[in-house]
C-alpha cells in the first residue's frame, strides 16, 4: 500500500506538473476544450499534493494520523476534487458531443470565456456540494481499511437527512455524470468513425479528419480510463450503503477499489502526450532548455564531381549545417531548423577535431 501510494504521488505530481507548465508555456495557442484539460491537471496535481501525504503518513502508522478534523480535511478535499474530477470530464463529453453534432451551437456559445465559466461551475458545485457534511448533512468519517477518510456510506441508516445526502451524492453526482460520460462518448465515435467511412469510401482524405479521429480518441480514453478507474470503488461503496456495519466485507475489499480508483490521476498525461502533437513538441523544447545537449547542430558532409572532377583532381566538398533547437536569447520557440550550406574545397579544409559539432555522415559519389 504504502509504496503504491508513493507510486501513484510521484507519477501524478510529474506528469501533471508537465501538462500545467506546457500549458502555461502555450497558453495564447490553446482551444476551449484544452482549456478543460488544464482543469483536469490541476484537479489531480492539487489533489496530490494537498491530500496524499497525509494518507502516507496514516499508512506508516497504521492507523489514521490525526483526530476527527484531518479526517474532515481530508474527506472533504478529496471528495471536492473528485466531484470537480467528475464534472470536468462530463463537461468535456458533452462539449465534444455539441461540437460534434450541434456545430454552430458550439461555435457561438461554448467560446473561451463560456469555457472558464464551465470550470468555475464545476468548482462551485462541487465545493458546495462537498460542504453539506458540515452542517449535519452526512459526515465524513475513516474509511474500513483506516488509513483514508470519505463520506459515511453506512449513514443511510441513521437519519433521514444522512439517508438523503447518500442517495443524491451517489444517483445525482456519480451516476448522472458517468451516464453523460458514457452515453455521449458512445454518440461521438460512431459519429466520427461513420463520417471517416463516408470520406473512405469516396477516396478523401485530409488532415481534419485525421485530427478530428484523433481527439476523439484522445478524449475518448480519458473518459473510459476515469470510469474504469472509480468504477469498482462505486461498486463497493454502494454495496456498503445498505449494511450496517463492514464484517460482510475484509479491509482489503476497501483498499484496493481506492488505490485502483486513485490512479486515475497518473494516466491523464500519458493520454495527452500520446494524442497531441503541440504537447509533444513544446515538450522537446523544454527539455532542449533544460539540457543544452539536446539541441546540438548536425553537420552532413559529402564530396560532389564538379566540371574539373578528373582523376586526380580536386572535388568541391558540400557541407551542410541544420541547426535543431535554439536556447539563445532572441530566438523563438516553435521556428524550423536553419539550414545553411558551404562550398569548399579540399585545400581549405583544416582537419583538426572540432568538438562541439557532431558528424551527421559522410557520403562520397
Amino acid at each position: 500500500y504504502i509504496l503504491t501510494k508513493h507510486l501513484n504521488m510521484l507519477l501524478s505530481v510529474l506528469g501533471n506538473g508537465l501538462v500545467l507548465v506546457i500549458s502555461y508555456r502555450r497558453r495564447k495557442k490553446m482551444v476551449g476544450s484544452e482549456l478543460l484539460c488544464v482543469n483536469l491537471a490541476v484537479v489531480d496535481f492539487l489533489c496530490c499534493i494537498c491530500f496524499y501525504p497525509l494518507s502516507i503518513l496514516s499508512s506508516f502508522n497504521h492507523a489514521w494520523l490525526g483526530h476527527h478534523v484531518t479526517c474532515v480535511y481530508y474527506g472533504l478535499g478529496c471528495y471536492i476534487f473528485g466531484l470537480c474530477g467528475m464534472f470536468t470530464i462530463a463537461a468535456i463529453s458533452v462539449i465534444r458531443y455539441l461540437k460534434t453534432f450541434y456545430n454552430l451551437v458550439y461555435a457561438v456559445w461554448l467560446d473561451g470565456a463560456n469555457i472558464r465559466l464551465v470550470c468555475c461551475a464545476s468548482w462551485l458545485i462541487a465545493a458546495v456540494w462537498s460542504s453539506f457534511p458540515l452542517f449535519g448533512w452526512g459526515e465524513y468519517v475513516p474509511e474500513p481499511y483506516g488509513l483514508s477518510c470519505t463520506i459515511a456510506w453506512h449513514s443511510y441508516h441513521t437519519s433521514f437527512k444522512d439517508a438523503f445526502y447518500v442517495i443524491c451524492s451517489f444517483s445525482c453526482f456519480m451516476l448522472v455524470p458517468v451516464l453523460l460520460i458514457v452515453m455521449s462518448q458512445i454518440q461521438i465515435l460512431y459519429q466520427v468513425y461513420h463520417f471517416t467511412y463516408a470520406l473512405s469510401a469516396r477516396g478523401i482524405r485530409t488532415n481534419l479528419r485525421h485530427t478530428e479521429k484523433r481527439l476523439s480518441m484522445m478524449f475518448f480514453c480519458i473518459s473510459l480510463g476515469f470510469v474504469t478507474a472509480w468504477a469498482p470503488y462505486a461498486v463497493v461503496s454502494f454495496l456498503f450503503i445498505f449494511h450496517k456495519d463492514n464484517r460482510y466485507m475484509a479491509p482489503g475489499g476497501f483498499v484496493f477499489p481506492a488505490l485502483f480508483a486513485k490512479s486515475s490521476h497518473i494516466y491523464n498525461p500519458f493520454i495527452y502526450f500520446y494524442f497531441n502533437k503541440a504537447f509533444r513538441q513544446e515538450l522537446r523544447c523544454l527539455l532542449r532548455s533544460f539540457c543544452p545537449r539536446l539541441a546540438r547542430n548536425r553537420v552532413g558532409v559529402r564530396s560532389a564531381m564538379g566540371q574539373e572532377g578528373l582523376p586526380g583532381g580536386p572535388h568541391p566538398i558540400q557541407i551542410q549545417l541544420q541547426e535543431l533547437g535554439m536556447s539563445g536569447v532572441g530566438h523563438t520557440l516553435g521556428r524550423s531548423p536553419a539550414v545553411s550550406k558551404i562550398r569548399v574545397t579540399p585545400s581549405a579544409v583544416d582537419h583538426r577535431p572540432v568538438p562541439c559539432l557532431t558528424w551527421a555522415g559522410a557520403h562520397r559519389s
